[in-house]
């Protein structure tokens, strides 16, 4: 069994050019180190917004979306770990948790939209909780494997870098879950085909800590829809052809940021990306 944890804005930098000096964020060693899914996730998605985000260091305020989904991740984090511990969480003790993950730290703030003021998005937060805790597919006395474990696997005899993650839950029989909150019902299909480097990851994280294989990976998807609902898609152990993929993946990212190959990749999801202005100022 793998050993739970208990857990207990700046102004925006100068676009690059062509060749970036001098970043703000971490290091070109420091990225060549070690891989995370989120990193990678990112590298793939747009290598451009990786140089703002990882090198450049450039923070964008907190958003609503963004706060909700941290929120229902804490307190689900806490159901969790109760379990774990053998007991449960009450109603009473659900809210206080919500409440006190709701606070906003004193120097960071949330711009909320005119059609959803703050009380309206921390009542679809508590709704979403609430309709997990009821609706969830875990047995209430189902004790999990892990909860909240860092763990690093050595990729240095693919000649990579050390992969590093934190799996959220690992319930009996190593089923690895991963929670997302979500404004729109997802494809299965498509879920799974978004996902799976970070699935893949997560199950390449699993097997280095126990030398055991993963019997699945679920996708908890917490939808804020009128009538909050929940999705579970669920995939079964990674295959070779995954893991293989993946690793081929993760090597792009070595050579990208070995190269400094920073170059944008224009598509639908710029207009959600928090670094459109810096983007459009590249050169």
């Amino acid at each position: 069994m793998i050993a739970a944890i208990d857990p207990t804005t700046t102004t925006p930098a100068a676009p690059p050019v062509s060749t970036p000096a001098a970043p703000a964020g971490r290091t070109k060693q420091d990225l060549l180190r070690t891989v995370s899914a989120s990193r990678l996730g990112t590298w793939l998605q747009c290598r451009l917004k990786f140089y703002f985000r990882y090198l450049a260091g450039i923070t964008k305020p907190n958003t609503a979306a963004r706060h909700t989904g941290t929120v229902v991740h804490a307190v689900l984090q806490q159901w969790n770990l109760a379990r774990w511990r053998r007991t449960s969480l009450d109603s009473d003790t659900v809210r206080a948790v919500f409440e006190q993950a709701w606070v906003l730290p004193e120097d960071e703030s949330i711009v909320w939209a005119e059609d959803e003021p703050e009380a309206a998005a921390k009542a679809e937060a508590l709704a979403l909780v609430e309709m997990y805790l009821r609706e969830s597919p875990i047995p209430v006395d189902e004790r999990p494997e892990a909860v909240e474990v860092t763990v690093e696997r050595d990729l240095a005899s693919h000649g990579l870098p050390i992969l590093v993650g934190v799996l959220d839950l690992v319930r009996a029989g190593g089923r690895i879950v991963d929670f997302k909150t979500s404004g729109k019902t997802p494809n299965a299909g498509m879920a799974l085909h978004t996902n799976e480097a970070q699935l893949t990851a997560y199950s390449l994280l699993y097997r280095e800590a126990t030398d055991r294989r993963e019997s699945a990976r679920e996708l908890h998807h917490l939808v804020k829809t009128k009538t909050p609902k929940l999705v579970v898609v669920e995939d079964g152990p990674a295959t070779d052809t995954q893991t293989t993929r993946f690793l081929r993946q993760v090597e792009s990212y070595v050579r990208g940021v070995e190269s400094e190959d920073f170059v944008p990749s224009p598509g639908f999801g710029c207009a959600a990306c928090e670094f459109f202005r810096e983007c459009r100022l590249w050169s």
